[in-house]
């Protein structure tokens, strides 16, 4: 019987998730403007040729095509009376390339919603809870390992969100908010404070990704390194800052570059490393065989 995503964090083993869905997509065709989910549906070739090649470049864990997924993110989306089956589908399609490699895991992606919370905008609690249970019960029933509530940047929103896929699933849950100000999230939060208030709700693993810089990402390691959870730490950063091409986003960071990055990180305490945006699966490749060499023997 194969190992769980729980039973492989507690044996202390380093798992490689994947990289860049958006701008390894936007290399693959996608059109300015096309939700990135949508492939799912329209696409299903190209969704899972991706998630292969993260497979094929050494992820232990891929993640689902549904970052957007949630019925408020997905409103003004041409599928958007149809998200509980997106997220289903999506699931299925990442379960089908993970059983190209034994022991890869599938991950649920759940994003933000793209809403403020009240009392800064409009989102209320349990709309948002309710939202994230809704696409937790689709993932589940799709076939994920866990689930993942990734880039969040409002300690309310995650605290919804964790409420309502809780409700729904009781897969494992992981937590990642994403520092875009630095060592700052766009609400002014920073790492100990995004520990200590989701650290006793049950998670997995607490995390960031998305973020600013290489360096800064660093800081957020140790910072919640030093706080002596327990709780493993998901690192998933950008290939470093972008260049804007006219429309497109341009990441310069190279594979060998992210790999430095990553031994760092595991020696800072990062137990789950990877790449969000600009992350491609040569970076991945590069990635996995710098924590390979950094398992604990």
């Amino acid at each position: 019987m194969e190992k769980t995503f729980l039973d492989r964090l507690n044996a202390g083993e380093i798992l490689v998730a994947d990289g860049a869905t958006g701008t390894n997509y936007q290399a693959m065709g996608i059109e300015i403007g096309v939700p990135p989910e949508e492939w799912v549906f329209d696409q299903p070739e190209k969704v899972l040729a991706l998630h292969r090649a993260f497979v094929d470049a050494g992820s232990d864990i891929i993640l689902t095509d549904t970052f957007g997924g949630t019925r408020l993110r997905m409103r003004d989306s041409k599928y958007a009376d149809r998200a509980p089956e997106l997220n289903r589908r999506a699931a299925e399609l990442a379960r089908q390339a993970a059983l190209t490699r034994a022991g890869v895991l599938v991950a649920g992606s759940m994003g933000p919603t793209g809403m403020l919370m009240e009392p800064f905008g409009e989102l209320t609690h349990d709309a948002a809870a309710d939202a994230y249970a809704e696409q937790a019960a689709a993932l589940t029933e799709g076939g994920v390992d866990f689930l993942l509530l990734e880039t969040f940047f409002a300690l309310a929103e995650a605290q919804a969100a964790i409420e309502g896929v809780q409700r729904a699933s009781a897969l494992p849950l992981v937590v990642s908010f994403s520092y875009d100000q630095g060592t700052r999230t766009m609400m002014g939060l920073g790492p100990t404070q995004v520990v200590r208030a989701i650290a006793p709700l049950g998670v997995a693993a607490i995390g960031a990704n998305c973020g600013k810089s290489l360096d800064a990402m660093e800081q957020i390691v140790k910072e919640m390194a030093a706080l002596k959870t327990g709780i493993p730490l998901w690192i998933k950063p950008n290939a470093g800052l972008p260049r804007m091409d006219g429309d497109i986003a341009r990441y310069d960071t190279a594979p060998a570059t992210m790999a430095e990055y990553t031994t760092r990180y595991i020696d800072a305490g990062a137990q789950i490393v990877g790449g969000c945006c600009g992350n491609s699966p040569a970076h991945v490749a590069a990635m996995a065989r710098a924590a390979k060499h950094a398992q604990p023997m």
